[in-house]
């Protein structure tokens, strides 16, 4: 499918990516060029992860956009925040208390991330700008906080994941990266207040977006997938 602005307009062309090639495609990228993605495109992307499935079809996502001086704005806090100690004040708690294989795939991810970095494992202060390039989104131009209302509980918040994953495969789809971050959940009341949500709605993650750079060794990073035997129960009886 295809879809054409009218002329005196940017026009918006569909990809032909396909879906099998854009789960495959997809990966966390940790830098991007300094180059903002045309608020038409944006519309048609979230336009087609709009469809996502939600249970009795409520669409429980929030999501809020931050591009420009709002952008930097935010960076600017959360990175103050982080590197002065502001002790974190998430709407909803994170338990990263991993065990057993869980853990084993958690540290494979670090290694394979801070090896690209060139940060070894006793260089705290690699660490920690590592830490706060989650705060500077990345030099992503675009960041987006996804939140739902608080009178919903965990099922809900699988149809904001729901929406997360048809965001993050369209954008690849569209020649874009994106990297989903829970460290955005830690500082909810600068996103209010930057976006002026007054219903209560509560923050769950963030994921920014852009054209993945090329240059940024980050992105190199890449992590592997157990057989679905590990995950998966086939019966008939």
């Amino acid at each position: 499918m295809k879809n054409e602005k009218q002329a005196g307009q940017l026009a918006v062309t569909d990809p032909d990516m396909g879906l099998i090639d854009s789960i495959y495609a997809r990966h966390s990228v940790r830098g991007y060029l300094e180059k903002e993605v045309p608020q038409d495109v944006m519309n048609r992307i979230f336009e087609i992860a709009q469809q996502a499935p939600s249970n009795c079809n409520v669409q429980p996502w929030k999501v809020y956009v931050a591009s420009g001086e709002l952008k930097d704005r935010l960076r600017r806090q959360m990175v103050e925040a982080t590197a002065g100690g502001l002790t974190p004040n998430p709407d909803y708690p994170y338990r990263g208390d991993f065990q057993d294989e869980y853990r084993t795939r958690q540290v494979e991810c670090a290694v394979a991330l801070y090896s690209k970095m060139g940060i070894s494992r006793g260089d705290k202060e690699g660490r920690m700008r590592a830490v706060l390039r989650n705060f500077e989104f990345f030099d992503a131009p675009h960041i987006a906080f996804l939140g739902m209302n608080p009178a919903f509980g965990t099922t809900v918040a699988i149809d904001v994941g729901m929406f997360a994953q048809s965001l993050m495969l369209t954008l690849v789809a569209f020649g874009l990266h994106s990297c989903p971050m829970g460290t955005m959940r830690n500082y909810p009341d600068m996103v209010r207040e930057a976006f002026q949500i007054e219903d209560g709605t509560k923050i769950l993650f963030g994921i920014s977006f852009g054209y993945e750079d090329p240059d940024v060794v980050a992105n190199e990073t890449r992590t592997t997938r157990d057989d679905i035997s590990a995950n998966i129960v086939f019966r008939s009886s």
